[in-house]
């Protein structure tokens, strides 16, 4: 019989009378006391460990001592742990003594010992018997909030996770023992929800650093065989998940790099518009004694070329070709009133219609560009239908042509953000491409617009808009109002050079998303400049009424009342009665890429003349977006 079997039955007194006075779970104390001494008697007879235990006075100490609240120093190189054993309460000079305060814990647990019994020890006791022990170190995983989730350290602390979830268990395991699980700020799991592919690899990457730590610390101490079997068997259980999402990410990564291989630009994104537009005039028309016109088809195609090259900024080119009907002709209905919202003739041709440039300017927006800058490019509509291939389907029904509408092309603008008020400046030029300033031509002395505008959003029910529009017509290219209303609202003095200060207010009430009631007001004040200082006053005005996802998600219901451009006074010549336009049109969205939108609308006493038939202007147009 060995030294070692002999100190085993030498201690074995002692430890039998501890456990009769050990407050509960006495049977298991005094397992795992055994499970204790067994350890230590194996260890080699040349450590102090062995030493003392075999010492006889520390045997008859132990036995003989008073039972009382001590406390049991275990001096153990290169720090000192001091246990209460009462209280349990530990302290922890240092990091490498956690292996022998887990493993006599876990031997001795509450078990009161004599003040005399201490033990000397000279080496960490052997791995086998450690719990594991696991130093905090939170590892927040992402969130699509604002805030990161913050680490928590107890299961309980997440509000929606209880211990009858199925998942309980493994998640108390991964809190508490790993410390590699987070929730969010309002403290949360949110178990039920979807995970992204984000989201999975930073847990896991969390997770994996966390017990890569651990290993690398503590091998013995940190990590068991049971923690690994558990990962083992959980990588076994969710193989076949794991290898579809392998799957789709590999077929994820294929198509993106297709689509890089063939994508047209880095930068710039292609949107299409194509509309087919079929129309037909009734009624005899101005100064005509029948109905002139033909049913007619008609298109337009727009390619637009948005380039950014920050995100922010945007650069358009655009390419169009047309060929729409118009009806403000004197060969057709002989007035501009009846205009449709898309109309000109590019001889089937594709040509150059826009190229311009936007840009973020601190708090402001700024435009410049040589072609095709318009003034409802830079100033802000509160009007619902202006956009031709969803809106209004007449010219007059867009927006208030008093202030929108005029000299324009080249030019720059600005707009400054306030806030709830934002303030809109700019100038432009029909002529800017006319280099000839004897012919007056050219960006400053040829037709232009100078406009200011002030806009106010009241939430998202209101918002009102108030324009100043300076504009200049050159001899020979007069049309004030757009080429809308009557013939004497665009040319008050005919082709005289003719100068306009013109103001406008539109407003726009949305009680709803899907109720919207609105309408504008025009006013200009008309002079001729040379040869003459004639003036002349022109009104507009209109009311619209709009019904979203009417009948439908997506479909428009809208409805037009107003006075088109009239001279109501003027030293040369003025309009004697009152036209008013009545139109009314439902665009029906087919999917996200077609509409079809049917329409009407009417004009009473063309060119504010009650002796002039009425015009009726029926319409059916289906746009394509792409």
């Amino acid at each position: 019989m060995n030294k070692s079997f002999w100190n085993l039955l030498l201690v074995s007194p002692a430890i039998l009378g501890l456990s009769t006075v050990t407050c509960g779970g006495a049977i298991a104390v005094e397992a795992t006391a055994t499970a204790v001494v067994n350890q230590l008697a194996t260890a080699q007879p040349s450590e102090s460990i062995a030493a003392a235990l075999i010492t006889e006075p520390v045997a008859e100490t132990v036995a003989a001592a008073p039972v009382a609240s001590e406390t049991l120093a275990i001096n153990s190189s290169p720090a000192t742990v001091e246990l209460d054993t009462n209280s349990a309460a530990v302290a922890l000079p240092q990091a490498s003594d956690l292996a022998v305060q887990s493993s006599l814990n876990g031997a001795i647990g509450n078990t009161q010992l004599p003040t005399a019994a201490k033990v000397e020890i000279a080496q960490t006791a052997p791995a086998e018997l450690s719990n594991p022990i696991v130093p905090a170190a939170p590892q927040a995983l992402p969130t699509e909030q604002s805030g990161a989730m913050s680490q928590v350290t107890s299961v309980s602390q997440l509000s929606d996770v209880r211990p009858t979830d199925w998942a309980f268990q493994a998640l108390q395991s991964l809190v508490e023992r790993y410390g590699c699980i987070a929730g969010y700020p309002d403290g949360t799991y949110r178990g039920n929800r979807a995970l992204t592919r984000y989201e999975f690899a930073a847990g896991l990457n969390a997770c994996l650093d966390q017990v890569t730590k651990l290993i690398s610390s503590s091998t013995g101490t940190f990590v068991t065989k049971n923690d690994l079997a558990v990962l083992q068997k959980l990588q076994e259980s969710f193989a076949v998940e794991l290898a579809t999402l392998r799957g789709k990410v590999d077929a994820l990564e294929a198509r993106t790099a297709e689509l890089e291989a063939n994508q047209f630009s880095t930068t710039t994104k292609l949107v299409g518009e194509v509309i087919f537009l079929g129309s037909d005039t009734f009624g005899n028309g101005v100064k005509l004694h029948d109905d002139k016109t033909a049913t007619n088809l008609g298109y337009r195609v727009r390619l637009n070329f948005n380039t950014s090259f920050t995100g922010k900024d945007l650069l358009r080119t655009r390419l169009q070709a047309r060929n729409v009907a118009n009806y403000g002709t004197a060969t057709t209905t002989g007035t501009n009133m009846a205009r449709l919202a898309l109309t000109g003739e590019d001889g089937s041709q594709f040509s150059l219609d826009q190229a311009w440039y936007r840009f973020p300017l601190g708090n402001a927006t700024a435009w410049f560009g040589p072609k095709g800058l318009r003034l409802d490019d830079i100033a802000e509509l509160t009007a619902p239908f202006e956009a031709p291939g969803s809106g209004a389907v007449s010219a007059f029904g867009r927006y208030n042509p008093a202030v929108f509408r005029g000299p324009e092309g080249a030019g720059a603008a600005l707009k400054y953000n306030f806030g709830a008020v934002r303030a809109t400046v700019g100038y432009l030029a029909s002529d800017g491409d006319a280099p000839n300033p004897v012919s007056g031509r050219g960006i400053f002395d040829g037709s232009f617009s100078a406009i200011g505008q002030l806009n106010l959003s009241l939430g998202k029910m209101l918002d009102v808009g108030a324009t100043y529009t300076r504009k200049y017509n050159r001899s020979g290219d007069v049309a004030i109002m757009g080429n809308t209303g009557s013939s004497l609202a665009n040319r008050p003095f005919g082709q005289a050079g003719t100068g306009s200060d013109n103001f406008g207010v539109q407003v726009n009430f949305k009680p709803s998303s899907r109720f919207q009631l609105g309408g504008w007001y025009g006013y200009t004040k008309a002079e001729q400049l040379r040869n003459s200082n004639r003036d002349a006053t022109i009104q507009n005005a209109a009311i619209t009424l709009g019904l979203s996802d009417f009948g439908r998600k997506g479909n428009l219901l809208g409805f037009i009342f107003g006075v088109p451009p009239k001279v109501t006074s003027s030293d040369a010549a003025k309009d004697r009665n009152t036209s008013y336009h009545l139109e009314g049109f439902y665009r029906f969205q087919v999917n996200d890429f077609i509409s079809v939108t049917p329409g009407v609308y009417m004009i009473m006493n063309p060119e504010h003349n009650n002796k002039n038939d009425d015009i009726w202007v029926g319409v059916l147009r289906t746009t394509f977006s792409f």
